[in-house]
């Protein structure tokens, strides 16, 4: 009840059809055989094997990013999550530009502008390399409309300085024992950063010298790990 066709080929003096079935109607199997006689003629060996964008994606990781610091590998890994959510197994073959923008779109009414366009750069680069191995021959990603919500300027993500005293004397005025009172305090004393704060331990605080030490973080995502910095 379906079409299949054939293309007859040599490799190295020896007949090797290629051979592919499953098609609806005689025109898809035709138009399907027209391409792949196309690539042949161009000397690229065609990918009949359909390949999911996940699996993909993780394995362009592991090869060509295994070198990144732990921090960057969470984040290609959260890259693959939100892969997994929207797209699944869904093969790279099957994906158009419209799927895509649409995934973009979705991910634009909860997240900031500059994490989806980070999240694109990576489904972009992992593209490229579809693309040039010959797995795809359309770049689904190119042209893309980056949504999401507009950032806050800067002067509205900082406090300036008359602020910040305001929040040092009323830290001073209402020192109660809450852990996070005690966390802004220092963080204004001090300029360490957030991911620096939550990572101290005992052995960081010197009383008989007054000093602290700085030499780890936590991480914000949950798949990072506290680490020597």
């Amino acid at each position: 009840k379906t079409w299949q066709y054939t293309i007859s080929r040599m490799v190295n003096g020896k007949p090797k059809p290629i051979r592919k079935g499953g098609f609806k109607t005689k025109k898809e199997a035709q138009i399907a055989a027209a391409e792949v006689e196309a690539k042949l003629a161009k000397g690229i060996n065609p990918v009949l094997k359909l390949e999911p964008i996940n699996s993909y994606f993780e394995k362009w990781v592991n090869l060509y990013k295994s070198d990144v610091s732990k921090g960057t590998m969470a984040i290609y890994e959260n890259t693959l999550r939100i892969i997994n959510i929207h797209f699944q197994d869904t093969p790279l073959q099957h994906i158009t530009k419209s799927d895509y923008q649409t995934f973009l779109n979705e991910l634009g009414k909860t997240m900031s502008k500059e994490t989806i366009r980070k999240i694109n750069s990576h489904i972009r680069a992992c593209v490229k390399d579809a693309i040039d191995e010959g797995i795809i021959s359309v770049d689904f990603t190119r042209k893309a409309v980056i949504p999401g919500k507009k950032e806050k300027p800067p002067e509205e993500k900082y406090l300036n300085y008359e602020e910040s005293q305001q929040l040092l004397n009323a830290l001073y005025d209402n020192l109660n024992g809450r852990l996070i009172h005690y966390l802004l305090l220092l963080a204004l004393t001090s300029g360490m950063r957030f991911a620096e704060l939550v990572a101290l331990t005992r052995q960081d605080f010197n009383f008989l010298n007054n000093t602290i030490t700085v030499n780890k973080s936590w991480g914000y995502l949950p798949t990072l790990q506290i680490g020597k910095k």
